[in-house]
């Protein structure tokens, strides 16, 4: 808005001017204003040969898509290659795009903080230079003079361009992040690989990318994995169509473990484009069978929410099965073994009848088992020993103990929760489950919480908190860490077990003189493995981990 209400009145000024001195300023002026873009507008955006464009300041903060040097595609972005190039700095600024004919071998470098990626071919480039004598007017020193009415701005001149209608497709009912990973082994051959390509971009087709709508994202499972483009690259479905058209076919090993633990791993980060809040789905195509393992791949893929669908093409011959590894590689590899994440089709040349079905349960929300994990679907209460023993020092450690269990979790509106309650002879709840929608309101929270001092009665402040902090929420994902340094003045056992008939699982945590009896009676079973003592207040951060495992492994096996 602040660039729109300095355009208004230039471009009544442009009026003005052309009024006077006739169409030579309007051939010369209009043309040299800068155009307004965003950070992440593309040279296939633009429709002019040759145009300034105006881009605004800190888009190296945005994840922009580069490919190319000196020399870019036109699926890049603009403000991003000019940063690269080295024409555009943090502040932003006016650029000049021109319009080039496509080629092959764009080229990948590191400049200027932006990393560029190589292409093998695009269809349209651009080139970008500095532009020479540009005008005041979207400078800050514009003149605010008023003009008389004729001068007036007209809104037509400021009319966005036709291609935000197109940016802002995509099917709506199926928000998700999609890794298609592809068998390009030698089990697969050159002629199948052609016709999963196919399969792949009919898929595609039917899924509708878009900003607001589905993204997509590809590997190639072979000896090693290869990323061939990440869910950002391509959001309209022309240039993600033509990037599945250009994919190369690899040969080697069917190693799909190691792909789908590559794509685990690292493809679904939001640096590498992934969207908070999203679904994360990931489609593996095998022709035939695995070369390499699945199991712990697959077990990484469901502990970090990804629903892994495997799309299993020309199923083992009966005389085949001897060289199978793992028989049962489908139900180890799926999200679950329930039928809905497995999905045999019978040959290559039998695929299209299944494009419709196929698209229907990766977009299936209701679906998705796997989304929901302990690291997104926790709510964490934090009982917290005030007492005068603990000390002011000793409190900081805990408050700090606290907040890197809270670091754990993706804290959010429709993730994982947090509160606390401070106790003595008394109870005051610090914030409640709700009150903090992302993670590090919750951690600062937790570090602004002030040392009360007094007595300890644990009993009292366990049934305050049952009562008080998990008092809206469901069963079989309440957790209640207690931290406490002393013996309690009331009794522990009967609120405990209030606690866990009420389905908040407790892991207790005592330092210095608390006594490992009291410990062990408000633990929820086994004891063992939730109840966790050291001697000094500087040993609790070991517990950070343990206690992460702990919770994930209850939440794990009560959902």
């Amino acid at each position: 808005m602040p660039q729109l209400s300095v355009l208004l009145p230039l471009t009544g000024l442009f009026f003005l001017l052309s009024s006077v001195l006739g169409s030579e300023v309007n051939a010369t002026v209009f043309h040299s204003v800068p155009y307004p873009v965003t950070c992440t507008t593309r040279g296939a955006d633009l429709t002019q040969d040759t145009l300034v464009v105006l881009c605004p300041p800190q888009c190296t903060q945005w994840r922009t898509s580069v490919f190319g040097t000196g020399v870019y595609a036109a699926v890049s972005s603009i403000c991003g290659a000019a940063v690269h190039r080295g024409i555009l700095g943090p502040a932003g600024g006016p650029v000049r795009v021109h319009r080039l004919q496509g080629r092959h071998n764009y080229i990948s470098s590191y400049a200027h903080g932006i990393h560029s990626q190589a292409l093998s071919h695009w269809t349209a480039s651009f080139s970008l230079t500095k532009p020479i004598n540009v005008p005041q007017e979207l400078t800050s020193e514009t003149s605010t003079t008023a003009l008389p009415a004729a001068a007036r701005p007209v809104k037509k001149l400021l009319k966005k361009p036709s291609v935000k209608k197109a940016l802002a497709g995509g099917n709506k009912d199926c928000q998700m992040d999609i890794a298609m990973v592809i068998d390009s082994s030698s089990n697969i051959g050159q002629r199948r690989f052609n016709l999963q390509k196919n399969f792949i971009a009919k898929l595609a087709a039917m899924l509708r990318v878009g900003p607001i709508g589905p993204h997509i994202g590809l590997i190639q499972a072979s000896d090693s994995p290869r990323t061939e483009f990440l869910l950002t690259n391509y959001t309209q479905p022309k240039e993600l169509l033509f990037a599945i058209k250009e994919l190369a076919y690899l040969g080697g090993d069917s190693n799909t473990g190691k792909a789908i633990m590559h794509t685990a791993e690292t493809f679904f980060s939001q640096e590498n484009g992934g969207r908070r809040g999203h679904p994360r789905v990931m489609m593996v195509l095998i022709d035939g069978w695995p070369s390499d393992d699945l199991d712990q791949a697959a077990m990484l893929a469901r502990e970090s929410g990804i629903n892994v669908f495997l799309v299993s093409v020309a199923k083992p011959a009966p005389e085949e099965l001897s060289m199978v590894r793992d028989k049962d590689f489908m139900k180890k590899a799926v999200c679950k073994d329930n039928g809905f994440f497995s999905y045999p089709i019978p040959s290559w040349f039998s695929t299209t009848k299944h494009i419709r079905p196929l698209t229907q349960r990766l977009c299936s929300l209701d679906g998705l088992l796997c989304s929901k994990t302990c690291y997104n679907s926790v709510n964490i209460g934090f009982l917290i020993d005030g007492s005068s023993s603990v000390g002011d020092g000793n409190f900081q450690l805990v408050l700090e103990f606290l907040a890197g269990i809270a670091r754990s979790f993706e804290v959010s509106d429709v993730g994982a929760h947090i509160g606390a309650v401070q106790f003595t002879y008394e109870q005051r709840l610090e914030f409640g489950l709700s009150d903090y929608s992302n993670k590090d309101d919750a951690i600062n929270a937790l570090r602004r919480i002030s040392y009360m001092s007094g007595g300890t009665s644990t009993g009292s402040a366990i049934s305050y908190t049952t009562q008080n902090l998990f008092r809206r929420t469901g069963p079989g994902r309440n957790f209640l860490i207690v931290v406490t340094d002393g013996q309690s003045y009331d009794d522990v056992r009967g609120p405990a077990m209030a606690a866990h008939k009420q389905g908040i699982t407790i892991f207790s945590v005592g330092v210095a003189w608390a006594p490992l009896d009291d410990l062990k009676a408000m633990s929820s079973e086994p004891k063992d493995t939730h109840t966790f003592f050291t001697r000094e207040f500087s040993g609790l951060s070991e517990f950070i981990p343990p206690l992460v495992r702990g919770i994930c492994r209850d939440f794990t096996e009560n959902n």
